[in-house]
C-alpha cells in the first residue's frame, strides 16, 4: 500500500488512501506535505552529499488537489554550504495547488547540549486506541493508526503512525513520513462537530529541533477558534525521545448553519 506511485520524473499518481476528511474527491493534503519533503530530499542528495536535515517547512495550501494525477518541482533559492532555502510546488492542471519553502541547516556535535523545556507527553502505551474514522471519513484517516487522550474540546495528545508507504517503490525518510503526518493536528483535537462548523487549514508551518525518529509521532496539541471566522491549530511534536519541535495550522472557520 502506498500514498503516491510514480507516474513520470515529475508526475505522481494519488491512491484511494490520500482521500481527504472535507471531501472525498479531494485528497487530504497530509500525504502530499510528506511527499513534497520526500521531493526535497531527492533533490538535496543529487546536489550534496552531506544529507542537510529538514528544519523549518513552511507550507501554502493554494487549492484543493483531487485524488488524481499531480506534478512536482523544486528549486534553490538560498544556495549554501552549510544552510540552505529550497522550493518545492505541486501542481494539478497547470496550477500550483501547494507550495514549500524548506531550510536546511548543517548538523553540529551538540549531543552534550541538547535539552528542552517543553513537556514530555504520555507514552503510546499509555493511551487508549482511538477509531479516527468514527469522527472523520476518508482514506488518509482510515489509514492511520491512532492513540489519544483528549480531556477537553479543542485539546489532546496523541500518537499516530501509518503502515501505508510514501511513494511505491520508493525508500522515504524517517523525516518525510514524519511530515507526511503532521496535517492529521487538526482532527485529533476537534472543538466543534465537523459536521455543524468546517474549519480546514490554508496552511502548516513546523520547526524541527530534532530529526523525527521512529514509527510513532506524538501530538500535543490545541484547537482554538476566534470571534471572526480564524483559527489556530498549534502542535508540539514528539517522536518517542521526546518533544523535537512544533507545527502550526491557520485554520478558516465557517459554521455550515447560522
Amino acid at each position: 500500500m502506498h500514498y503516491f506511485e510514480r507516474a513520470g520524473e515529475s508526475r505522481f499518481r494519488a491512491s484511494r488512501h490520500t482521500q481527504g476528511a472535507w471531501s472525498p474527491d479531494e485528497q487530504h493534503i497530509a500525504p502530499s506535505l510528506g511527499l513534497l519533503a520526500h521531493i526535497v530530499e531527492q533533490d538535496r542528495d543529487r546536489r550534496r552529499d552531506d544529507r542537510l536535515p529538514l528544519t523549518r517547512l513552511s507550507y501554502d495550501i493554494l487549492g484543493t488537489v483531487p485524488v488524481t494525477e499531480v506534478d512536482v518541482s523544486v528549486r534553490v533559492l538560498r544556495p549554501g554550504r552549510s544552510i540552505e532555502l529550497v522550493e518545492a510546488t505541486m501542481t494539478h492542471g497547470g496550477r500550483p495547488v501547494l507550495v514549500l519553502r524548506a531550510w536546511l541547516m548543517q548538523r553540529f556535535p551538540t549531543a552534550h547540549l541538547a535539552g528542552s523545556a517543553l513537556s514530555p507527553i504520555p507514552g503510546v502505551d499509555e493511551m487508549p486506541t482511538w477509531d479516527m474514522s468514527a469522527a472523520w471519513p476518508g482514506g488518509f484517516i482510515a489509514s492511520a493508526e491512532v492513540r489519544r487522550l483528549a480531556p477537553a474540546p479543542g485539546r489532546s495528545t496523541a500518537w499516530v503512525r501509518t503502515g501505508v508507504g510514501l511513494v511505491a517503490g520508493e525508500a522515504a525518510s524517517p523525516a518525510a513520513r514524519a511530515i507526511g503526518l503532521l496535517d492529521i493536528a487538526n482532527g485529533l483535537a476537534v472543538r466543534a462537530e465537523p459536521s455543524a462548523v468546517a474549519f480546514p487549514n490554508i496552511d502548516l508551518t513546523a520547526h524541527l529541533f530534532a530529526e523525527p525518529r521512529g514509527e510513532w509521532l506524538g501530538f500535543d496539541t490545541s484547537v482554538s477558534f476566534g470571534p471572526d471566522g480564524l483559527g489556530l491549530t498549534h502542535s508540539i511534536i514528539h517522536d518517542e525521545t521526546g518533544p523535537i519541535g512544533s507545527s502550526a495550522q491557520m485554520l478558516t472557520v465557517r459554521p455550515t448553519t447560522v
